[in-house]
């Protein structure tokens, strides 16, 4: 038999009443510290590249850039493995990304070499500016219906790092655009090119895959200990060079799976498309 509450003698007490007529509580939604840290820190490299190129220290505006890079490719790792994934650090992620890898590398290219050549300078760097915009807002919507192994078109990192590594190289040669103008139009190029491929269908390899907890054959780590020897022994060639190679990547890719009759676009706008199998998980 149940307990009645009004009896005096019921084991009933009026704090337990008080806790049964209580609303429960749900709980508080906070923001993870931790992986928007990384996300804060690589905005502000995006940022500080900006004021050094607004002073005139190019190398470190392209520091700047390749710190951000680096920052960036950790916020999202690190929210997975302290399983602190949240909407808000999507989208501070997104926001980021747009000013350290939009705005940042257009900015720096226009101060360095695209200035001096008018509208055919700032429609350059506007070009770069929105095809970033253009490939994060596409990014963000086609999460679901994508192949995880590879980005559609360049990702918005490895552009600016390819902008940045080309700042960086001359720089470091000594070549200002006073001495060789060639190098205004050869920002011209680079810029147009990493803005455009951005936006493209091109396959993009995108890492995801790689697993530090799974085991790699011993020549795998012998090649990651001599491209970590190549890095470091002259960070701007070297960092060009790798960048380079992935920019075209995509475009052999591309041109690998249209040659064996395979679908070459990485997007599906519906799930229930017969030629998009596989692209859902």
């Amino acid at each position: 038999m149940s307990p009645n509450p009004s009896d005096p003698s019921s084991d009933f007490q009026d704090s337990d009443l008080d806790a049964l007529a209580a609303p429960v509580r749900k709980p508080r939604k906070g923001l993870y510290v931790l992986p928007n840290l990384f996300t804060l820190a690589a905005l502000f490299g995006g940022f500080y590249a900006i004021v050094m190129a607004m002073n005139g220290r190019y190398e470190n505006a392209a520091i700047g850039i390749f710190c951000a890079m680096v920052l960036d490719s950790l916020d999202g790792r690190v929210a997975r493995m302290t399983g602190t994934q949240s909407a808000f650090g999507e989208q501070m992620d997104s926001l980021s990304d747009m000013v350290s890898f939009g705005a940042a590398p257009a900015l720096v290219a226009y101060e360095w070499a695209l200035k001096d050549l008018g509208k055919l300078g700032w429609i350059a760097a506007f070009v770069y500016c929105a095809c970033a915009a253009l490939r994060l807002a596409r990014f963000n919507t086609n999460i679901g219906v994508i192949d995880k192994r590879f980005f559609q078109g360049l990702p918005s990192p490895a552009a600016a790092a390819l902008v940045a590594g080309s700042l960086w190289l001359a720089v470091d040669a000594g070549w200002t655009v006073e001495s060789h103008p060639w190098l205004s139009f050869a920002m011209v190029g680079i810029t147009l090119y990493a803005g455009l491929t951005m936006v493209t269908n091109a396959p993009f390899y995108s890492f995801k895959d790689f697993s530090l907890k799974r085991s790699v054959p011993f020549a795998l780590l012998v090649a990651l200990v001599l491209l970590i020897a190549l890095v470091s022994s002259h960070p701007p060639i070297a960092l060009f060079a790798l960048f380079c190679c992935y920019s075209v990547s995509g475009y052999a890719e591309y041109a690998r799976r249209k040659w064996k009759g395979r679908h070459a676009s990485l997007i599906a706008t519906s799930t229930d498309e017969p030629d998009e199998a596989g692209l859902h998980g």
